[in-house]
């Protein structure tokens, strides 16, 4: 099976589905990461925090030995300047080179808002006769993103994957992002990681989950 995660920002790939990427890697399966945007100079950041950032995204890449990488680099929260006809072109290219039978991606209802218009343009991708290798489209849960969303369009998880044997390697991947783990009460925190993970567990019954809604699925 060819797994596709896409990413609005490094770390969502680790925070809304790290557990399930190496799980399903160790099963054997194909996976590969989109991430759409990244730091770069011309939007106002330092060389220094770009060559960091940079650094950073290889060291996860080898952490999860992903088949294939793409970064469209697209302005961090930016992503709403861009045509939307030219993002679905993007993300286009990408499918047809992957062909991806599971595809995770970011909430729709999530408060940020590169996550809610890569959302859009993702799914207009997703159409079953333009895509029929797709057979799966899970949105995953981000910690800082998913659970500040409007309360009439709150995050209800009906898909539940066992990560107990993989969310201590989630954290030493996400440990990897200097800037976006911090100490509590900061949200992205190592406890609030493993207490999610534990509570999406009971749901799901096992210790550890990752949680994620279920868009649409075909069976054959």
């Amino acid at each position: 099976m060819n797994v596709l995660v896409v990413s609005p920002h490094p770390d969502d790939e680790t925070l809304g589905a790290g557990g399930t990427l190496l799980k399903f890697k160790n099963q054997g399966h194909k996976i590969y990461w989109l991430n759409v945007t990244n730091m770069k100079t011309e939007y106002g950041y330092k060389q220094e925090r770009v060559d960091e950032r940079n650094a950073e995204i290889e060291l996860v890449k080898s952490a999860y030995s992903f088949e294939g990488f793409w970064n469209l680099e697209l302005e961090p929260a930016g992503v709403d300047k861009y045509d939307m006809g030219q993002l679905v072109s993007k993300f286009k290219v990408v499918f047809e080179k992957i062909k991806p039978e599971l595809l995770l991606i970011p909430y729709r209802f999530d408060v940020h808002s590169d996550h809610r218009v890569i959302y859009d343009a993702v799914y207009s991708c997703t159409k079953s006769f333009r895509v029929p290798y797709l057979k799966t489209v899970l949105s995953m849960e981000i910690i800082s993103e998913t659970d500040q969303a409007p309360q009439e369009n709150g995050f209800v998880p009906n898909v539940f994957i066992n990560i107990d044997d993989y969310i201590e390697r989630k954290l030493e991947i996400m440990n990897i992002y200097k800037s976006e783990i911090d100490t509590a009460p900061f949200p992205r925190n190592a406890n609030a990681i493993k207490g999610l993970a534990a509570y999406r567990g009971a749901t799901g019954y096992y210790n550890n989950c990752e949680a994620f809604c279920l868009i649409k699925s075909r069976i054959e």
